[in-house]
């Protein structure tokens, strides 16, 4: 059975189109006006093994704050639609990533209760034209529609570029095992609770 979902989020402040198919090849096709977090969307596609296309249009001139969150929304939202009834996937992942100098680590749970708890002190304010501190919103956002416990840190490293990027990495290295199936429990809700 197929994965895929299609979100449309348009609010006052973004508009945004998006298609997902969690058993993907990693091809990614993102726009939002903001280069470096296209980058930080083809990543997690690439490395989540999913496929994702995404438009997003918000009102930068204002501030990358509601782009930023929005698309953590409906990435979140996307995965709650082509997860279905959660059954028969692990639930949960986690990944420690190493980048050059940097080392993060994520971890995921699809348990069906939103948490983000994002621990990064980043030395620079922006990389590239990205607002640093929009990390945490980003994820935030999309614990908050996945309803997922987030878990990310930065444990050392010197470059903010390596740190933001090996944060996304770790994360949807993360993803990627806590949506995979496993053959033996296809038919289980991981949770003894019988409710996710």
């Amino acid at each position: 059975m197929a994965r895929r979902a299609t979100i449309r989020r348009r609010t006052s402040e973004t508009e945004i189109a998006l298609w997902m198919n969690l058993d993907g090849r990693g091809k990614a096709d993102v726009s939002t006006g903001i280069p470096f977090l296209d980058h930080m969307l083809d990543l997690v596609a690439r490395h989540g093994g999913l496929d994702l296309k995404l438009k997003a249009t918000g009102d930068l001139d204002v501030d990358q704050h509601h782009t930023v969150e929005d698309v953590g929304i409906a990435l979140g939202e996307a995965l709650v639609s082509a997860l279905g009834d959660k059954r028969g996937i692990n639930r949960a992942g986690y990944f420690l990533m190493p980048m050059d100098e940097t080392l993060a680590v994520a971890a995921i749970d699809f348990g069906g209760r939103p948490h983000c708890v994002m621990k990064a002190r980043f030395s620079a304010a922006r990389v590239g034209e990205f607002q640093t501190e929009l990390v945490e919103d980003f994820f935030q956002g999309f614990a908050q529609a996945a309803r997922a416990n987030v878990h990310l840190r930065v444990l050392y490293g010197r470059s903010t570029h390596h740190q933001v990027e090996a944060l996304f990495k770790a994360f949807a290295r993360a993803l990627r095992f806590a949506v995979s199936r496993d053959r033996r429990l296809r038919k289980v809700l991981p949770s003894t609770k019988e409710l996710l």
